[in-house]
């Protein structure tokens, strides 16, 4: 490594400036990591130097800083989008901090932005992308994180374990005190956080995550067993995933529901959604509501207005990069009252206090 770096400093100019009188520089370091391919084989070297942020001071040297970076769905919408035959001859090019994915119907205009980047970047077939791994078949793309889901089975310890069927036991609720405290929760946290990565490919263990993640402060040995169940899960899953078939029409389509008072300690209710475009599932969520809902009809409304919320961005998103929607996109729900009161154009006493949601949803539907 050291030979490598060495031999890259000679090869490469270094300029060396005068820092300005009003600058405060703060010190750096060489931080190297082995990149690995989705097998656990090698791929590259990689060094970076990194300025220590630790040591700024607030006020002296120390700003607001932000990372333009793509939220994960556009990877998922991306995958999907291009492979749909289409006339446009378009490149998007979604940057990671160091990784980047270069897609388009165009092979000879991505073929001219790699030989732009190529003497500055390392390029290659897109494998491995995140923890990501990206399998192209004739059909279209599989995605998924059966290496990343390996190596948290080991983290867990539960390779000798055995599977079971779902990732939450039937019927069963937990509380934030129900049990005792783990005297450690470096684990559970540890856990969760692999587990909440883990949804980028795995909706079905969405639900689960989030009745775990109630417990991130003060997590309970019972919650840790919740959590290795889903872990138990995955034994049997591992390699599952996400399609996205070629030769499908680019048409969004939603889906809403809600768990009305389901929280034991709060009667705080979940919403969730799941949005698609045409087959492939792109978009989805499983999330407290960030207030009590006094009927199933209520908290039915605000699940839909967080979905509503999803299919106005990627509308946009969409028609940005040259895929207008030319029609509505259906946003189905299964309770009746809610249908009624979002065609409804008068309210009634019972429905005031959802009022803005309500606007919102009709707006977007025009």
């Amino acid at each position: 490594m050291e030979e490598e770096l060495l031999a890259l400093k000679e090869n490469d100019t270094w300029d060396i400036v005068t820092c300005p009188s009003n600058v405060r520089p703060i010190g750096c370091k060489w931080v190297y990591s082995i990149k690995l391919h989705s097998d656990g084989s090698l791929n590259r070297y990689k060094a970076r130097l990194a300025v220590l942020g630790n040591r700024q001071e607030y006020g002296v040297n120390y700003e607001d800083t932000f990372a333009p970076v793509a939220k994960m769905t556009t990877s998922k919408y991306d995958s999907s989008l291009f492979l749909r035959k289409t006339s446009t001859g378009c490149v998007l090019l979604l940057v990671y901090v160091d990784d980047i994915i270069i897609t388009g119907t165009d092979s000879s205009l991505i073929t001219c932005l790699q030989q732009q980047l190529k003497d500055s970047l390392y390029l290659g077939t897109l494998t491995y992308f995140l923890g990501l791994e990206v399998h192209n078949v004739a059909s279209g793309v599989f995605l998924n994180q059966h290496k990343y889901t390996q190596d948290l089975i080991s983290l867990a310890g539960l390779q000798d374990s055995s599977f079971v069927d779902t990732p939450l036991e039937l019927n069963v609720k937990y509380r934030r005190e129900e049990g005792g405290l783990l005297p450690d929760p470096t684990i559970f946290q540890q856990l969760f956080g692999s587990l909440n990565y883990l949804t980028i490919t795995r909706p079905d263990i969405s639900f689960a995550v989030q009745q775990v993640s109630q417990f991130m402060q003060a997590p309970r040995h019972l919650h840790l067993v919740a959590v290795r169940r889903i872990i138990r899960y995955l034994l049997g899953t591992s390699t599952h995933g996400l399609f996205f078939p070629s030769g499908s029409p680019i048409l969004l389509n939603a889906f809403t529901d809600s768990d009305w008072a389901g929280c034991l300690d709060t009667r705080r209710s979940v919403s969730a959604w799941c949005i698609f475009l045409r087959e492939s599932l792109i978009s989805w969520k499983s999330k407290m509501q960030d207030r009590v809902s006094k009927s199933s009809t209520e908290a039915e409304y605000r699940s839909m207005f967080t979905a509503c919320s999803e299919v106005v961005w990627l509308r946009g998103l969409l028609a940005e990069i040259g895929f207008p929607q030319s029609h509505p996109t259906p946003l189905h729900a299964d309770n009746t009252s809610v249908i009624q009161i979002a065609t409804n154009p008068v309210f009634h006493e019972r429905t005031k206090h959802i009022e803005v949601d309500c606007h919102y949803i009709r707006e977007s539907c025009r």
